[in-house]
């Protein structure tokens, strides 16, 4: 539904916190404190305050059922006129990317002039669920329609079985499996090593002290509850200490919890928005918004891997828009572990992946690895789920800003063998 021409979709302001582990800083945060908090800081930096947006969308991955509505009510508390409208999505370790890819295709149609990508998740609140047992008693009794039937029903709930909580399990429903599991898998498949996965954690944490060391997050970081920086990182970092950790996925493993990206709390947010729009509230173009594609594999039997989907994004996203991998000044692809971000090169580096996989006549090739994670990633700064695309798209776009042109590529790789990919250009 076009509304005039197609308009370019500019990334203009950003916000988030510090990046904590799960049970430190923000233990006693929910979601919707930190995301109130981030909207709020980003509506005063900008001078939105009563003022009527688009639309705020946005999500978590790990949420309490009194959340439903969670980004309309962070919305409420964020400053902005109530009447912006604002609503929840969920595509796992990709939410905030696809909230910005809902945001930015709005404004690109002339359906909105600005709106806001925003993501949230602490695993320091988890939803702990009544026993499932328990559960159907409480319905019975609540379905029950005479003080008999109820109290047939209220004899279930004495059950000790009913007693046993359920906590959220970190794998994939259809396999069973965790995250860290598959990924060894897929590690082992394409003999990635444990001292090259090292390698690339021990860059993450060296680039993202530096960028901190250079102010590069001043303006994109808000301090937190005692923290100025993500309490992850670890500037001491060197491969010696990180090569000390054993597998944490499989006796013997390469993946440690050294070069994967810890439980983490904490909120992101971003501010796109028309060229117009951006003029008359006086607010810098730091990046345009170019491309987005997101895939999915089917990892259920190994067939392939459960975080490879970015690289069939990736390769139908060039495609469409007439690019080669080797076109871009700056790569941002998301530290799950990083041994997902090498499997992930070598698929596009394989001429028989390429070629049966993604069916291509060559492959894509390497990339410039200097290019790569410039201001750190997910193993040094933390993943909390849903506000990793947020950190990332503010990343690139004050970095392609800074570089005064360019052009950068996104790949965020999600549970249930999914990925979220995008373009920014500058």
């Amino acid at each position: 539904m076009l509304t005039g021409t197609v308009r370019r979709v500019a990334i203009v302001a950003a916000n988030r916190t510090p990046f904590a582990r799960s049970n430190t800083a923000y233990f006693e945060l929910s979601n919707l404190r930190m995301l109130s908090d981030v909207l709020q800081g980003l509506v005063q930096k900008t001078g939105l305050q009563g003022q009527r947006l688009g639309e705020v969308v946005g999500g978590a991955v790990m949420k309490h059922s009194r959340d439903w509505n969670l980004v309309r009510e962070a919305t409420l508390a964020s400053g902005l006129d109530p009447a912006t409208p604002a609503f929840d999505v969920q595509h796992a370790c990709g939410t905030g990317l696809e909230a910005a890819i809902l945001v930015a295709n709005k404004i690109a149609l002339g359906q909105i002039e600005a709106g806001i990508a925003c993501g949230t998740d602490t695993t320091s609140d988890a939803p702990i669920a009544v026993n499932r047992g328990l559960q159907r008693a409480l319905m019975r009794v609540n379905a029950a329609r005479s003080t008999g039937a109820r109290l047939a029903a209220a004899l279930q709930l004495l059950k000790p079985g009913h007693l046993k909580p359920e906590f959220p399990v970190n794998a994939e429903p259809s396999t069973g499996q965790s995250m860290g599991q598959h990924a060894q898998l897929t590690a082992d498949r394409y003999r990635i090593g444990r001292r090259e996965q090292d390698e690339l954690a021990l860059a993450s944490h060296q680039n993202l002290a530096r960028a901190y060391e250079q102010g590069f997050f001043k303006d994109l970081v808000m301090p937190y509850h005692g923290l100025e920086r993500d309490n992850n990182l670890r500037p001491d970092s060197t491969l010696e200490k990180l090569g000390k950790l054993p597998g944490a996925f499989a006796k013997g493993g390469s993946i440690s919890a050294a070069n994967a990206s810890p439980l983490t709390d904490g909120a992101s947010a971003v501010l796109l928005a028309s060229e117009d729009f951006a003029q008359r509230h006086g607010l810098p173009i730091l990046a345009y918004f170019a491309a987005a594609e997101t895939a999915a594999v089917d990892f259920r039997d190994e067939r392939e891997g459960l975080l490879m989907a970015p690289a069939y994004a990736v390769s139908r996203m060039l495609d469409r828009h007439g690019l080669a991998l080797q076109d871009f000044d700056f790569y941002e692809i998301h530290e799950a572990f990083a041994a997902v971000v090498l499997c992930t090169l070598a698929a596009w580096e394989s001429a028989e992946f390429c070629r049966e996989r993604l069916g291509r006549s060559a492959p894509l090739g390497a990339i410039d690895r200097s290019k790569l994670n410039v201001r750190g990633s997910s193993v040094a700064a933390g993943h909390p789920f849903a506000a990793t695309g947020g950190r990332v798209l503010a990343t690139l776009a004050k970095t392609l800003a800074e570089a005064g042109r360019g052009r950068g590529l996104i790949s965020i790789c999600a549970a249930g063998g999914q990925g979220v990919t995008a373009i920014l250009e500058r």
